[in-house]
């Protein structure tokens, strides 16, 4: 991260960032949705407009706080002590904030309900395994292209949350502060409330198992780039 900006501006990007994420996640599931009325078109537009976002945000924003919008990928700088513990905690509260605002922002567009109560059932052992595969994909992903070509990570990102939505049984949600929001949603994107501690356990998972991959593989060395 680039020391010239303060806590009170990566938190502020953290939030930005994580709000138009979850916009653009439960916007175009619900606008695909509704143009299509297929479940599969849906997720197709639903795929492209999640990826084009994160390549902008993280290209826009990367600079500022390292562009998490992510609690996963904020434990693991602060494992790896590049984030301290309490800015990680601070991250990870922005995340989550600008979450909610992003739920009710894309819902007042749409003329719903700020907050719904979310009805689809996502439920079962498979979708925490798969929120794990999800999730190790992601951020080892992240931790790899730092070390190869850190300037290819927005590209990377867009990229593996693409096929994530196609390969996972879960379509890849890996980030606790999406699933959150999306339980806040009774639309395409959403979840129930009661299924999102497995995905959280296994986004944890995937994201410890990644973050131990890296080391096994490359050592503790610190890539030649930060986040």
């Amino acid at each position: 991260m680039n020391g010239q900006f303060g806590l009170h501006q990566r938190l502020m990007a953290e939030a930005l960032g994580t709000a138009l994420l979850v916009a653009t996640v439960i916007g175009s599931g619900i606008l695909a949705d509704r143009l299509s009325g297929d479940d599969g078109v849906a997720l197709l537009g639903n795929t492209l407009a999640t990826a084009a976002m994160l390549a902008v945000l993280i290209t826009a924003l990367g600079r500022v706080s390292g562009a998490h919008f992510n609690p996963a990928v904020t434990l693991v700088f602060v494992l790896r002590r590049e984030v301290g513990l309490g800015a990680g905690l601070l991250y990870t509260a922005a995340q989550g904030a600008g979450a909610l605002a992003g739920v009710a922002a894309t819902h007042a567009q749409f003329e719903l309900p700020l907050y719904q109560v979310g009805a689809i059932a996502r439920a079962g052992w498979g979708q925490g395994l798969a929120e794990a595969m999800a999730t190790f994909a992601l951020v080892f992903t992240i931790l790899a292209v730092r070390r190869a070509k850190p300037d290819f990570i927005p590209v990377a990102v867009a990229l593996v949350i693409t096929a994530g939505y196609w390969w996972t049984a879960s379509t890849s949600f890996a980030n606790p502060a999406v699933t959150l929001a999306r339980a806040f949603t009774d639309s395409f994107s959403g979840l129930r409330l009661a299924d999102a501690p497995l995905f959280w356990a296994g986004q944890g998972a995937g994201a410890l198992i990644a973050a131990l991959t890296d080391v096994v593989l490359f050592g503790r060395t610190r890539p030649r780039s930060g986040a």
